[in-house]
């Protein structure tokens, strides 16, 4: 399976011609979801979800159920759901947005499993309780601090960890985080830049 990297969150996940596209916000590259068949979407947050771009797009959208997404049509699911989407089999995981302050924002936030191998939490920690082979790690977040990016990796063990929910934090501080993971956790972290294909 070819990974690839866009800004923020949106990975491009291909194997044998199909192309399954998570997370495409409006901070994305629109050539992400070039040829795509099939979107995963993990929360109605405009930096996950551009809703405009995907609404003409003409492919299925899966989307938490209780997401609130006007103008977007999707095929609502939910947590320990299992279905195909592009071809690749998906089970959704988790349930919430992590918390900012106060509770906020609460919304659902679904995290995918592809193929048993790729797991995408969107805006959440959720230990999903099964190996992992590649794990995408968000790295900075107004609900994040870097200690608990460290923990996350060293509760799920993956084969291979690769930061995502990076495009809020500048060069040199993107350069101390991704440090940290990479000391303190043994699972290969590696930092992507968008565009570029693991």
């Amino acid at each position: 399976m070819r990974i690839t990297k866009y800004t923020h969150s949106c990975v491009r996940l291909e194997h044998e011609g199909r192309v399954l596209v998570i997370d495409p916000g409006t901070w994305s590259e629109p050539a992400a979801l070039t040829g795509a068949d099939a979107v995963l979407v993990t929360h109605e947050h405009a930096d996950h979800v551009d809703v405009l771009r995907l609404a003409g797009l003409g492919v299925p959208v899966y989307a938490p159920a209780a997401a609130d997404l006007p103008g977007l049509e999707v095929t609502g699911v939910t947590p320990g759901e299992e279905f195909t989407a592009a071809g690749f089999r998906v089970r959704a995981v988790g349930g919430r947005h992590a918390p900012v302050h106060g509770g906020e924002p609460d919304c659902a936030n679904t995290g995918y499993i592809v193929d048993d191998a790729v797991y995408h939490p969107g805006d959440s920690l959720h230990v999903p309780g099964q190996p992992i082979e590649t794990l995408l790690v968000p790295v900075q977040g107004s609900w994040l601090r870097t200690a608990e990016a460290i923990d996350f990796v060293n509760a799920i063990g993956p084969g291979r960890a690769f930061g995502i929910h990076d495009a809020q934090i500048n060069e040199r501080g993107l350069s101390s985080v991704n440090g940290w993971i990479a000391e303190r956790t043994d699972s290969g972290y590696r930092h992507v830049l968008p565009g570029r294909t693991v």
